[in-house]
């Protein structure tokens, strides 16, 4: 007996687009949260927006800026202790589904459990640490990476006054990469996003 054919086995694996990931310098923890603000007027329902970063790099002062452009309802905080949290929307747009998938397991079988498939159609999904987790939720995926200056503090996820941007030191400055996978993001402009870097 021949086994069913399913259309996902024809289609192509997610890949690169053939533009170049684009990498920006942030000078500060405010900067880092303009590039989140910025970065929402790109994002629409159905966006998976993957995280990676050491402890204290700005993922969470990252996903701020993201609420704040978004218009969603409540504190983003660090969702370590919950694993994650629904902002919903106060302006009509998508809600924002904010994942710390730091203490689960490896692979997609605990993160089924938080019904991000459910979530994902209708909101933008921010999963911080999600690394060989949740790549299976979405070809079609924008990872962001951030990494913090050599001798850097650890202070960028907790910044004491979220309206100051801070001296500018090398000690907040971080180096952002953003990779858009599958065809939704090969014609994103991610370039234009320079401009809430510096």
């Amino acid at each position: 007996m021949e086994a069913p054919h399913s259309p996902a086995a024809d289609a192509a694996p997610a890949r690169l687009p053939d533009r170049p990931a684009v990498r920006l310098t942030v000078e500060t923890p405010e900067r880092m949260r303009e590039l989140g603000r910025g970065l929402a007027a790109l994002l629409r329902p159905g966006d998976l927006v993957m995280l990676t970063g050491e402890l204290g790099a700005g993922k969470t002062t990252l996903t701020r800026g993201l609420g704040e452009g978004l218009g969603v309802r409540g504190a983003v905080t660090s969702p370590t202790f919950v694993i994650a949290r629904v902002h919903p929307s106060l302006v009509g747009g998508p809600a924002l589904v904010h994942v710390d998938a730091y203490r689960l397991g490896g692979g997609l079988g605990e993160m089924e459990d938080l019904d991000l498939d459910v979530s994902l159609p209708d909101s933008v999904v921010v999963v911080e640490w999600g690394d060989g987790k949740v790549e299976e939720l979405s070809d079609d995926r924008l990872h962001v990476v951030i990494h913090r200056t050599v001798g850097a503090d650890t202070n960028a996820d907790t910044e004491a006054d979220p309206g100051t941007d801070g001296a500018g030191g090398a000690d907040e400055r971080r180096t952002v990469t953003l990779t858009g996978f599958g065809s939704r993001w090969s014609d994103a402009d991610l370039a234009a996003l320079a401009g809430q870097a510096h």
